[in-house]
């Protein structure tokens, strides 16, 4: 079938949809290139295969491990996400367009708090429509409240009255944004789309293009061909089921203490005069299960032999299913004797060298055996803790080079050991020791206890009336679930029969309560599917905001197989929007030896289940592979590198086809089609980045990315995606406050790419600019009004004004409370509408510069009076303006702490990320102290008015601390 004309045009604005293979290649390899096509409707490029480099992790290794649960893993995970493709094609015209092309839609139904719009809001708009198969455009009048049908009704009426056609209806249409992958469709309000609120906002009309469902039809059953193609010779069969269990006695029959032998060491290197320990810890989350063992001294050598028995003190009846083996390799340092006389006794230095953790129980459930050769990863340093059960449970994989240490578990029984399913368990057990009836003085303690937000730590007697009255926290205070968790003996099998039990019955939680359940601490199986089955209740959007720390958490998972990852999965595979933040998440630490394994082989189930995709992502990856050859030369200092270097580069045949014709991993809405050669340069910080200009195909539209090679880009995302988060809460309450979360992703080992924001300036800068003495230009006040009114003459003023005082209000409370340090006057930026942001997020939960041992940022927030001088309109009197500001903040603040726990969870589970600032809860204390956890709203006000006020009084230490920024960074003639 020869397509229509008007799928041909749309066409243009789709990948190109070939029949290919998936192929995992390592870096060095050279991987074959596949292309989508540009909004402007070149010819498609022919590609046998498409390929999607990730790293160490590829087919042929995955294959090489022979390892039984790998194999299993990788043929459960390609069944399924191959019959989710599948199921895809099939899906009806509209859900199907809810997972190609999901609506980017706003938290609130309609523009609030809009400002110059504000008097707008009940009158119409105007909208530039265009169809697709003509080059004619109407501007329509809409009321911003109607649905997406009504507005494509009056476009066919409108184009009816110029040129007389058959019959139409808009149903047969859907409308896209011109130039992006976005469209319109739906049962939502148009104000509510990303898109035509961003423009009600800025006083722009919307250009949108009506696209036919022909059009999008065609490229359904393309994909669908493809699918077909690739599926229709293999066999979708499930992996064959695990062995029968066949144990004659009961795990929890067994009363006999658990061992292991070490039996020895190998490559460890430590210095001579030394003496070598290990100790070893069993674990379940966080909670040692009982007391540590220690092994004797062994002098130093590259082989240490300790044959050695380790009995812990646990019955294996008690073992639990999520039982976790830490090993600690050290030295030990004599120190020289004291003089007599004192009456110190010599100490022993501990050196720390290395440590590995493996679980007790295998993938299948059955108590390990025989022998393990564990390979170690290094330790760290200044960490007070030498058994680290955080750590990942996998092996080091650069085993020529690591420390090994080889145990053997022991044959119990002369048959496999499997853990008791709790699901078939009988109810005897689970009916032990129901719970009683809480007297008046237990329910008002334990209310008292669930009352405290602030607190994971008991007391004994807190333990027991917790444990006692679980029913009561289940029926009552059943958001409180972690706490419960938390006070369980996991190392008693009775009580965590009664724990699962009474799971079962569990009322669901919300997901700011279940996503707290995914930390380390709560790794028992039962726990982590009822957290899964609480967040299957997530929307979309609501999963792409906590994406980030969901991709994270799968650190803490002690086997390949977990309720966790399937659910990521089965989202990314129903959304591909989901799929591709999914994908760089995971692309973006491959590298990382301790999940490169894990991250492979989900990378390669998505790829599996998702192949169309592959072309894409494989299309961004070969852009991202050249724009780290620039920026290497760049930085290569061999030669004087000049921006006519860089753009002669970017003008070479390979660069240019490479680095055009993508979709944005920022935003995978935007194309960037054309590279501006002749506007690319890369900026003068230390680690050279590049700045490279697209045309995104869209009424002449430019779009600017930043390429970062060499910082870690991992923290501005968290920052970035609290502040993103922050301003959807306070939407979702009617307050506006204009923040700018622009885009920014982690792409690999410290590799990235930042959102340019257009038409915007530092505040240095302008301040610079204004002056001609880099000494005076932070304390003029009137340099930030005086280029507000240059960009804004008559009556765009005011609402320039009050945009600023807005964003203004927002990134004070947002800075405040994340505790972001380093704001100097070149990382607050404004924009020419007046819209504040700041940039560059290095120190945060309050880990604040300082120099010379003096802290250099000794205000709670940025509020200096050239910023008050704006909001106050230029005239020292106008305090209406500014209590207005006041009450923004205070309410923004407000807003913030009711969500509080939210935060601290999202923080919490971010601790696997590795990130220099946030490794533990301590970390975590600046933020409950910031939001006033545990404390009232009236209190938590009073504080914050305390540090509004001491911002405002102090601001003068800020404008030294930019003075002498500016003096250090002035570098004009």
């Amino acid at each position: 079938m020869t397509p229509s004309k008007a799928s041909k045009r749309w066409f243009g604005r789709m990948p190109a949809a070939r029949p290919c293979s998936v192929h995992w290649v390592t870096p060095k390899r050279t991987s074959s290139r596949a292309s989508t096509r540009r909004p402007k409707g070149r010819s498609w490029r022919r590609n046998r295969g498409a390929s999607v480099t990730c790293g160490p992790s590829c087919l042929h290794e995955f294959e090489a491990q022979k390892n039984h649960e790998v194999n299993e893993f990788r043929a459960k995970m390609r069944a399924f996400c191959e019959e989710t493709a599948q199921e895809r094609q099939m899906l009806p015209w509209q859900q199907w367009m809810e997972y190609s092309f999901p609506c980017e839609l706003e938290p609130c139904c309609s523009p609030c708090g809009f400002g110059r719009v504000k008097s707008k809001n009940k009158k119409k708009i105007f909208i530039n429509v265009k169809f697709d198969a003509c080059d004619e455009s109407f501007m329509v009048q809409q009321d911003p409240q109607d649905l997406p049908v009504a507005l494509m009704r009056s476009a066919l009426k409108k184009k009816a009255a110029v040129f007389p056609t058959l019959r139409q209806e808009p149903q047969d249409y859907t409308l896209q944004v011109n130039g992006r992958w976005e469209f319109i469709y739906g049962k939502h309000p148009m104000c509510q789309f990303k898109y035509i609120f961003s423009c009600l906002r800025n006083g722009e009309n919307p250009y949108l293009t009506m696209v036919h469902h022909s059009a999008i039809h065609k490229y359904q059953e393309e994909q669908g061909r493809m699918c077909s193609q690739l599926y229709k010779s293999r066999s979708l069969s499930r992996p064959p089921p695990l062995p029968l269990k066949k144990n004659t006695s009961s795990l929890w029959s067994i009363r006999e203490p658990f061992y292991i032998h070490l039996l020895q060491g190998s490559r460890v290197n430590a210095g001579e005069g030394m003496k070598l320990v290990v100790q070893a810890g069993l674990f379940h989350g966080s909670e040692l299960l009982c007391k540590v063992m220690t092994t004797s001294e062994v002098s130093v050598c590259s082989e240490p032999l300790w044959d050695q028995k380790l009995e812990f003190d646990i019955n294996v009846a008690d073992l639990p299913r999520m039982s976790r083996l830490c090993f600690a390799l050290y030295a030990v340092i004599e120190k020289a004797k004291k003089p007599r006389g004192t009456k110190k006794k010599n100490k022993k230095a501990d050196c720390p060298i290395a440590w590995v953790n493996t679980m007790v129980f295998d993938y299948k459930d059955q108590l390990k055996t025989g022998e393990f050769l564990l390979s170690t990863w290094p330790s760290v340093p200044d960490k007070s803790d030498l058994l680290n059960p955080m750590g990942t449970v996998e092996k080091n994989p650069n085993v020529d080079s690591a420390a090994g240490l080889l145990i053997r578990f022991p044959n119990i029984r002369p048959h496999p050991l499997y853990y008791p399913p709790l699901d078939k368990l009988s109810g005897d057990m689970e009916k032990n020791g129901d719970a009683t009836v809480a007297t008046k003085e237990e329910y008002l303690k334990l209310k008292e206890i669930m009352d405290n937000k602030n607190s994971t730590e008991f007391f004994e007697d807190e333990k027991e009336l917790l444990w006692k009255l679980r029913t009561e926290v289940r029926d009552r205070f059943h958001e409180s679930l972690s706490k419960l968790l938390l006070v369980t003996k996991w190392n008693r099998h009775e009580d965590v029969v009664q724990m699962v039990s009474l799971l079962r019955n569990w009322p669901d939680l919300p997901a700011i309560h279940a996503l707290e359940l995914l930390d380390y601490s709560f790794p028992d199986p039962a726990v982590r599917s009822f957290t899964i089955a609480c967040l299957r209740k997530l929307s979309d959007d609501e999963l792409l905001q906590y994406l980030i720390q969901l991709v994270q958490v799968l650190k803490y998972e002690s086997y390949l197989d977990c309720d966790l990852t399937t659910f990521l999965l089965e989202r990314a595979l129903s959304n591909w929007r989901i799929g591709h933040f999914l994908f760089w998440h995971l692309r973006s630490e491959i590298h990382v030896a301790s999940v490169s394994l894990r991250f492979g082989l989900i990378l390669e189930a998505y790829c599996r289940g998702n192949i169309h995709h592959i072309r894409l992502l494989t299309k961004q990856n070969e852009a991202l592979g050249k724009m780290k050859a620039l920026s290497d030369f760049v930085k290569s200092g061999s030669q004087k590198m000049t921006a006519d270097d860089l753009k002669l580069c970017i003008r070479q045949e390979s660069y240019l086809e490479a680095l055009s014709d993508l979709l944005s991993p920022l935003n995978p809405s935007i194309s960037l089609a054309d590279i501006c050669a002749d506007k690319c340069r890369f900026m003068n910080s230390k680690m050279k980045p590049l700045w490279l200009m697209y045309n995104s195909g869209a009424q002449g539209d430019t779009v600017g990315i930043i390429f970062k090679n060499g910082d870690d880009l991992r923290q501005d995302m968290l920052t970035l995606q609290m502040i993103q988060l922050m301003e959807n809460l306070w939407k979702r309450e009617g307050l506006d406050l204009r923040m700018l979360p622009y885009g920014c992703l982690s792409t690999g080992n410290k590799m990235g790419l930042i959102e340019v924001v257009k038409n915007s300036d530092t505040i240095a800068n302008i301040q610079r600019n204004s002056s001609n003495s880099a000494a005076t230009a932070a304390f003029n006040k009137d340099a930030l009004l005086n280029w507000l009114k240059s960009k804004n003459p008559e009556d765009k003023l005011d609402p320039a004004i009050e945009e600023f005082t807005l964003s203004c209000a927002g990134y004070c409370v947002a800075t405040y409370v994340l505790g972001i340090g380093d704001r100097h006057n070149d990382n607050i930026m404004i924009r020419e509408t007046g819209q504040l942001f700041h940039i560059d997020f290095g120190h945060i939960l309050g880990n604040f510069k300082r120099k010379l041992g003096i802290n250099r940022e000794r205000v709670p927030f940025i509020l200096t009076y050239d910023f008050v001088h704006v909001i106050q309109q230029g005239r020292t009197n106008n305090s209406e303006k500014f209590e207005r500001f006041r009450e923004y903040c205070e309410r923004a603040y407000k807003i913030l702490c009711r969500n509080a726990m939210l935060f601290v969870n999202l923080f919490a589970m971010m601790k696997a990320a590795g990130l220099p600032e946030l490794t533990s809860f301590k970390d975590i204390q600046y933020l409950k102290d910031s939001l006033a956890l545990g404390k009232s709203e009236e209190e938590a006000l009073k504080n914050f008015k305390v540090k509004f006020n001491e911002a405002l009084r102090e601001s003068w230490k800020t404008k030294v601390n930019w003075m002498m920024h500016s003096l250090a960074k002035d570098n004009r003639p």
